[in-house]
C-alpha cells in the first residue's frame, strides 16, 4: 500500500505520553520533518527534557501504532530520533570549561570556623582582583546567604545559549549559590544522601557560574557522601583544610588531609589554615592570647610536609562580621582583614606551584562490579 504522512499522523494520534495523557500530534510532540523512501520512514518526536523518563516507551508505542494501524510491513524501528527542547548537561569533564581552579575548603570536624574562612577568602581574592564563585556545599548546615547578608534573595533562571541556568546571586565580587537560597531558613533540611547529591549537582552543572579564576566549594564537616559527589563530579584542583590548634580538632585535620591525598581521590593539598590561632583583644592589638593551644597547625604542617598558608586570630569583629553580613576582609586595614589577605596570596602561590609542578587533577571515576 502507498504510504503518507497523514497516515502517520493518525497513527500517532493514537499514542499517548504518560506525562500528560495528550496523544502525541496534539501534544506537539511529532516534528514536521517526516520522510518516507518506500517502506521506510523517519520523522522526530520532540521531548521537553533529555532526562524525559518515558522516552523508551512513547518511542516504541509509537513503532508499535505506525505497523498497526498502517502497515506491519514499514520499516521503522530505530527510524524516530529523539530531540529534546531543553539541551543536555555538557559531559561531566566539560562541565565549567570557563573555571581555571575548583578549591575544596574542608574541615575534619564542625566548629572550627570553616564556613568562615570560606567566605572571607572569597572575599579576600575577589579584593586580589580575582574572579571568584562561592558554593556552600554544605547542605545541612548552609551559612553562606546569612555571611553575606542575602538571606531574602532568590536566585532566577536565565536563558544562556539554549539552556536555562540558575545564576548565581552576587556579592562583594563574588558570585554565591547556596541550598540556602531555596529551603527555609527555619527549617531543618532533612534529605537523604542521594537528594542531598542530586542537589548540589545541579548548583553546580546547571548555573551560569561562567568565567571564574577560582571555584571555592565550602565542604560539610568530615567526610561524607558529599565529599565522594563532588570529587566525581569535578575535577578539584587543590583543597585547604581548616583545624584549630586544639589535639582533637588536628586529629580529625589529619584524617581530612589523608581522604584528599588517598589513592583513589589523589587531590593535591594546597595547605593548612590555622583559624583561632590566637586570641587579641581589640584594645590590645599587640597581645596575643593563646586559649587553644600554640601552633598546633603548624607542627601537623611540618610533619606532614605540607604548608602551613595561613593563621587567622579570634578578633571579636569577625563574629560580627558574620552575623551581619559583612566579612571582615572587606576591611583589608584591621588585623584579621590583613591576615585573610595574606591567606589569599599565599594560596594563590601554592596553586601556582602546583600547577606548574603536578599534572591536572582528574574526577575520580565511579566503577561498578558485576557480580555473576
Amino acid at each position: 500500500m502507498a504510504i503518507y504522512p497523514k497516515l502517520i499522523m493518525d497513527a500517532l494520534s493514537k499514542v499517548r505520553y504518560p506525562g500528560t495523557g495528550k496523544d502525541l500530534v496534539s501534544a506537539e510532540m511529532v516534528e514536521d520533518d517526516i520522510r518516507i523512501d518506500g517502506n521506510k520512514v523517519t520523522f522526530s518526536l520532540i521531548f521537553e527534557k533529555p532526562n524525559d523518563p518515558f522516552i523508551r516507551s512513547v518511542v516504541k508505542a509509537a513503532e508499535t501504532a505506525i505497523n498497526t494501524y498502517v502497515d506491519p510491513k514499514v520499516e521503522i524501528k530505530g527510524n524516530i530520533q529523539v530531540k529534546t527542547k531543553q539541551v543536555a548537561r555538557p559531559e561531566p569533564d566539560k562541565l565549567l570549561p570557563q573555571v581555571k581552579n575548583i578549591i575544596a575548603v574542608s574541615s575534619g570536624k564542625g566548629g572550627v570556623g570553616k564556613s568562615t574562612v570560606a567566605a572571607n577568602l572569597a572575599v579576600a581574592l575577589a579584593q586580589l582582583g580575582y574572579k571568584v564563585g562561592l558554593l556552600d556545599a554544605d547542605i545541612f548546615g548552609p551559612s553562606m546567604p546569612k555571611m553575606f547578608n542575602v538571606e531574602d534573595a532568590r536566585p532566577y533562571m536565565e536563558t544562556v545559549g539554549e539552556r536555562e541556568l540558575i545564576k548565581p546571586i552576587e556579592k562583594y565580587g563574588v558570585k554565591l549559590l547556596s541550598i540556602g537560597f531555596f529551603v527555609s531558613k527555619e527549617d531543618a533540611v532533612l534529605w537523604r544522601g542521594s537528594m542531598a547529591s542530586n542537589a548540589l549537582k545541579q548548583l553546580i552543572a546547571d548555573a551560569n557560574w561562567g568565567e571564574l579564576d577560582f571555584f571555592l566549594l565550602d565542604l560539610p564537616p568530615g567526610t561524607s557522601d558529599i565529599h565522594l559527589t563532588l570529587v566525581q563530579t569535578l575535577a578539584i584542583t587543590g583543597a585547604v583544610v581548616v583545624s584549630t590548634p586544639q589535639e582533637v580538632a588536628l586529629a580529625d585535620a589529619r584524617k581530612g588531609i589523608s581522604m584528599f591525598t588517598g589513592e583513589k581521590i589523589d587531590v593535591p593539598v594546597l595547605g593548612l589554615i590555622e583559624n583561632m590561632a590566637w586570641f587579641t583583644p581589640a584594645e590590645l592589638p599587640e597581645n596575643k592570647y593563646y586559649i587553644f593551644g600554640k601552633e598546633g597547625c603548624k607542627k601537623l604542617a611540618e610533619e606532614l610536609s605540607i604548608p602551613l598558608i595561613g593563621q587567622i586570630p579570634i578578633v571579636q569583629s569577625i563574629c560580627e562580621g558574620g552575623d551581619s553580613g559583612k566579612p571582615v576582609a572587606l576591611d583589608t586595614d584591621s588585623l584579621t582583614g590583613m591576615a585573610f589577605k595574606q591567606l589569599a596570596e599565599n594560596m594563590v602561590a601554592q596553586l601556582n606551584y602546583r600547577n606548574e609542578n603536578l599534572a591536572p587533577t582528574k574526577r575520580v571515576e565511579v566503577t561498578t562490579t558485576r557480580k555473576h
